[in-house]
């Protein structure tokens, strides 16, 4: 009788949850009501009988908000007033999750991307290993399962044996502009998830019964597991069900009173084991190794030393790969702490959101890879910004100094991504010294952190006690005389020294220049910058190793008008010195650009 009764209390509490979604919409005039329909059932039996304290829940189909805040209002975490001000600008209860909610932890909405996240914090709360780990649970739409970045989680999840990962996939068959891949058959859901190594059943996902036995199975899975839940969209109104042509849509008041008349009003309260678990994140820091002055050392190497270094003091801190860890030299890391490491192999969509997932549970992930690979993942690394996630991009084999493996490889596209994004830091330091103290500065920094380094060996040019603060620049030549500013960062600080040194032998025509080693991009000290422009006549010379878009439109927005040198056209293969010498990047470059003034 007992289990009876608790079936009869959860589909009262679905019906709940459906009408809730149904009124928050209405009284906003937007959102998704029919989404939250299909999966009311769902969110019923994890809510009030299946999430413990310990365990997490990620709703990857965000647009189904309205009916998670409505199970945090059923589960005592918020007002159930607070339902009836949906997306309001005075309300923490976005149109799709974002963390301005406490208990969000993973921004979704740009969808197929809660499973990454998913695995994330399934493997890190493995790493936990004290009994505070939990399970946890990822509630997919259909729809969103035609994205790729479905299966390269569903395909990392099952080479780690994610046994503590459970995936419930909302079948309603219908899409926002016509029906989905697979419509309602349920059976090509469970096909690719076992062909990925995962468990699978598949339910009836209005049927509280079917679902409590799917979830019990899911504990005593060996695997992750799927389950596969037919639903229908619009479920409860005969208006709406299985229907077509409704997505996004709120109901009328009169629609409303028409959907509350046919599912009813039900009067229910059940107790909810959720909770809201605070999660913080340590400030993290670490002694820099020390260098020889003249020490030809890449700056990817001198990442790496620095990555093992602040890992041997602090055990929060994460390095994932995608299969490039013999480049961008993570892999002493991988060797030293095997059990805080983690291949993505080639999938760098989920390699970002996988970070994302060990972010939000307190760890600190390093996600290494080629600069230009990141680009791929560009809507991941997005998303893990509004998740207010505390992840340490580095990017190497950057601009067309990694030579003879050609544009596909080169990172030149990279930096706009991170500039864009608020509250970033970006940092490109030209030499061992200042890429370990890079390192140090990121670690300081809670939020999204990007570290461009280089495949080339460059000469350490900095003293072992230098510091490089976020949000400065070095002066490291400059005389009352300089007429010209001339700002680098990475490769082309060593250029702009060479480009002096050329100048000082012009028996004819000889210029001061003044240069500026521009290691912090973002934040951007403009006011510095500025004022030595000032001091040099307002002549400004930006030289990079980039494509447009990257330092000299933040420069210009601090000095004005600039003479830039940069990327213009599609590179090709060649040696470092030659692509620099073809595309206007190196000390000639700069001494005819000097010349010019």
């Amino acid at each position: 009788m007992k289990k009876v009764k608790k079936i009869k209390d959860l589909e009262l509490m679905a019906d709940k949850l459906r009408v809730e979604s149904i009124i928050s919409t209405t009284a906003a005039g937007s959102g998704h009501p029919t989404t939250c329909m299909s999966c009311a059932e769902i969110l019923s039996s994890l809510f009030f009988h299946e999430l413990e304290e310990k365990d997490e829940f990620i709703l990857s189909k965000g647009h189904a908000a309205p009916i998670l805040w409505a199970a945090y209002a059923e589960a005592g975490l918020i007002p159930t007033k607070e339902l009836l001000n949906l997306r309001k600008i005075t309300s923490n209860l976005e149109g799709h999750p974002t963390p301005l909610m406490p208990m969000v932890k993973i921004a979704t909405g740009s969808l197929g991307q809660g499973l990454s996240a998913g695995v994330g914090m399934a493997l890190a709360k493995r790493m936990k290993g004290d009994g505070t780990g939990g399970r946890v649970y990822v509630l997919l739409g259909d729809g969103e399962s035609a994205e790729g970045a479905v299966w390269e989680a569903a395909n990392a999840a099952s080479f780690y044996r994610l046994d503590n990962l459970v995936t419930i996939v909302d079948v309603n068959r219908l899409g926002q502009s016509q029906q989905t891949m697979h419509g309602h058959k349920t059976q090509a859901y469970r096909k690719k998830f076992e062909a990925f190594g995962w468990n699978s059943i598949v339910v009836n996902g209005h049927s509280i019964l079917e679902l409590l036995d799917a979830l019990k199975r899911a504990k005593r899975s060996k695997k992750p597991y799927a389950i596969i839940a037919r639903t229908f969209k619009g479920k409860g109104f005969s208006l709406t069900e299985n229907k077509n042509g409704w997505h996004g849509k709120p109901f009328s008041k009169e629609q409303m009173a028409l959907a509350m008349k046919e599912i009813g009003t039900p009067d229910i309260t059940l107790r909810s084991r959720v909770k809201y678990r605070k999660i913080t994140h340590k400030t993290l820091t670490f002694t820099p190794n020390s260098y020889n002055p003249g020490e030809m050392v890449a700056t990817r190497n001198a990442f790496g030393n620095a990555l093992l270094k602040a890992g041997r003091k602090n055990r929060h801190i994460l390095s994932i790969d995608g299969d490039v860890k013999n480049s961008t030299m993570t892999q002493d890391f991988f060797r030293a702490f095997p059990e805080r490491s983690f291949e993505s192999f080639i999938a760098e969509q989920n390699m970002v959101g996988m970070a994302a997932g060990m972010s939000s549970e307190g760890f600190i992930p390093f996600v290494a890879t080629f600069g230009t690979f990141l680009t791929r993942a560009h809507d991941f690394i997005r998303m893990a910004r509004y998740s207010e996630a505390n992840i340490k991009f580095v990017g190497s084999h950057v601009g067309v100094s990694i030579g003879e493996d050609g544009p596909s490889q080169m990172g030149l596209e990279d930096m706009p991504m991170f500039i864009s994004m608020p509250g970033s830091l970006i940092l490109y330091p030209c030499d061992a010294v200042s890429t370990e103290h890079c390192v140090k500065e990121m670690l300081k920094h809670k939020g999204i952190s990007y570290l461009r380094t280089t495949r080339e060996k460059t000469p350490v040019i900095y003293n072992n006690k230098e510091r490089f603060p976020a949000g400065k620049f070095k002066v490291l030549r400059k005389s009352k005389k300089d007429k010209v500013l001339v700002i680098a960062a990475g490769e082309t600080v060593h250029e702009a020294l060479k480009a002096q040194d050329l100048l000082k032998k012009r028996k004819k025509g000889r210029r001061n220049i003044r240069i500026i080693d521009l290691y912090s991009v973002k934040p951007l000290d403009r006011a510095g910058l500025a004022r030595h422009a000032r001091e040099c006549n307002g002549n400004v010379i930006v030289v990079e190793d980039h494509y447009e878009g990257g330092i000299g439109g933040l420069v210009a927005k601090a000095v004005g008008k600039i003479r830039h040198l940069y990327i213009k056209d599609i590179p090709r293969s060649g040696k470092p010195e030659q692509l620099r010498r073809k595309y206007g990047i190196d000390a000639a470059a700069i001494v005819r650009e000097v010349m010019k003034i």
